[in-house]
């Protein structure tokens, strides 16, 4: 017979800090949010950490890189205002589909959506980003 673990209990995998390995088709992703080349170049390689802490559904991360360092907190299907390390303002939710962290955010500068997810897969955190038809993969392992 098989356990039925409750969603909160399931989820808890994101817990911890994670450290950047690698990007797949992020400078792409970059340009299609509008981000200029010295910044797509300083993105690639910002050494990305990001700190999970779960609480059922309210989130607590703290994301620091060779750029900024920010506390985030945010609550399954609650609406949010984020800012991404180049400046551009963001508002929308996460929320938790099966093993995946799904988020839906809408640019405020001009209306479009990015959609992105975090899902942990073995010993890695993938975060898959999706905008305007590009998508772009950053792949994390624990610190």
């Amino acid at each position: 017979m098989l356990l039925q673990k409750s969603p909160a209990s399931r989820n808890m995998a994101f817990n911890g800090t994670w450290k950047i390995d690698r990007n797949e088709n992020y400078e792409k992703f970059m340009e299609a949010m509008g981000v200029n080349m010295m910044k797509r170049k300083l993105g690639a390689h910002d050494n990305l950490k990001i700190t999970f802490q779960q609480d059922g559904k309210k989130f607590t991360l703290k994301e620091s890189s060779n750029f900024r360092t920010i506390d985030i907190e945010f609550t399954l299907g609650v609406n949010f205002d984020y800012s991404l390390a180049d400046g551009t303002e963001l508002t929308g939710s996460w929320n938790m589909e099966g093993k995946k962290l799904v988020g839906t955010f809408t640019r405020k500068d001009n209306g479009k959506v990015l959609k992105a997810n975090r899902e942990v897969i073995g010993d890695e955190l993938v975060q898959t980003y999706i905008y305007e038809g590009v998508e772009a993969k950053r792949i994390f392992k624990r610190a």
